[in-house]
């Protein structure tokens, strides 16, 4: 087969759609060398590197119009190319195919990644919501087959789209390989030092956003004063958030206490494998995901996972983390204290966090993709 994708963020987005796009993609090329793979991107950038198979193929804008309107060419115009280009396949990434592409003969496959601006519009601007809205309906009405990314995402298709049920395939996500790769105490020690960071310190991954909920950690942080005072290392940026975070900090004097990494050093991202296997333990207490990405690296790093009941995180976790509710700093602040004062605890999950971790390899990602595709 010849499988195109919308490539975009394999390029450009360096958080979760990005490193969805980019991992499927490898993982693909690696396992299924018998297809070739079309990458149509409006630019290119230094996050990817296609040249690295040999049976893949980088597609830019060519016509000036298409240069000029880059937008317009990945979101319509490509549509054109598609088939003098003999694409048998291809698949929207994030939420969006191609309008048109229904009638253009060519099958097209969408990954559905959350509807949290349907849950959540409060949280977006109003435009943006018009604007996936209207994109994501057109995707699940008009591609060839939808795949889900968790369950929960499955549900809220049906439940805010009456997508079909059996239109929809529940393909779960994988990783970077680089988290299972186990680094020695002294390399986290080198890294650490390196970067002027504490010897012990528990870890939050993500946006700064209110749904993915830091400033609850930072609230069990106040509560456990004086008797669990491990630092928080933060990697994520923000806007309008992380000025209610900053703020928190410096009201509550927890400045020595809370390091946001991105703001103190320039972090390498190769590094944050060796991030995980240092830290006490991911704390990702997010109110809604799709799948919560930061879980399955930290399962991989065998760092203990402490996250929320409900949405996705279930599916993700199993039974490798302490369950907490978001909505309830205490609850945060009982498991922080477990995972520092039970070592037979921690064991335990670094344990099971393997054994789930491996529900999710690179190898059977790809295979409930590629099935999609061969079923079409």
């Amino acid at each position: 087969m010849n499988i195109a994708f919308d490539a975009k963020r394999a390029f450009q987005n360096n958080t979760g759609l990005g490193n969805y796009s980019r991992t499927l993609i490898s993982s693909l090329a690696t396992y299924y060398p018998e297809h070739h793979y079309y990458l149509y991107a409006p630019k290119l950038t230094g996050m990817y590197n296609p040249a690295a198979f040999s049976n893949m193929t980088t597609i830019l804008p060519q016509k000036p119009l298409h240069r000029l309107l880059k937008g317009l060419w990945r979101s319509k115009y490509v549509v054109g190319e598609l088939a003098q280009q003999g694409i048998g396949l291809y698949h929207g990434l994030s939420h969006e195919i191609p309008f048109g592409i229904h009638k253009s003969g060519v099958k097209s496959v969408v990954t559905m990644h959350d509807l949290i601006f349907e849950r959540n519009p409060e949280q977006y601007n109003p435009i943006d919501v018009q604007t996936y809205r209207k994109k994501a309906k057109y995707a699940c009405q008009y591609a060839d087959k939808v795949i889900a990314i968790s369950e929960q995402t499955k549900q809220d298709l049906i439940t805010y789209y009456n997508t079909p049920a059996d239109k929809i395939a529940v393909a779960y996500q994988s990783c970077d390989e680089s988290f299972g790769v186990q680094h020695s105490d002294t390399e986290i020690a080198q890294m650490l030092e390196k970067y002027n960071f504490p010897k012990e310190y528990f870890l939050y991954v993500g946006s700064l956003i209110e749904r993915k909920n830091l400033l609850g950690i930072l609230q069990a942080m106040v509560q456990l004063k004086g008797k669990i005072d491990v630092p928080l290392l933060v990697v994520g940026g923000g806007s309008s958030y992380k000025k209610k975070v900053i703020d928190f900090i410096i009201a509550h004097e927890l400045q020595n206490r809370v390091i946001l990494v991105n703001d103190t050093v320039k972090f390498a991202y190769d590094d944050l494998p060796l991030l995980y296997q240092g830290a006490k333990a991911l704390i990702y207490p997010s109110f809604f995901e799709g799948f919560g990405i930061p879980i399955l690296e930290a399962l991989w790093s065998r760092t203990p996972v402490i996250t929320s009941f409900g949405s996705c995180f279930g599916e993700t976790a199993g039974e490798a983390a302490l369950y907490i509710d978001p909505a309830n700093a205490d609850t945060i602040a009982n498991a922080m204290e477990d995972v520092v004062n039970n070592p037979g605890l921690t064991k335990e999950l670094k344990a099971k966090g393997i054994i789930q971790a491996e529900k999710f390899t690179r190898d059977k990602c790809a295979a409930e993709v590629m099935k999609v595709y061969r079923n079409l």
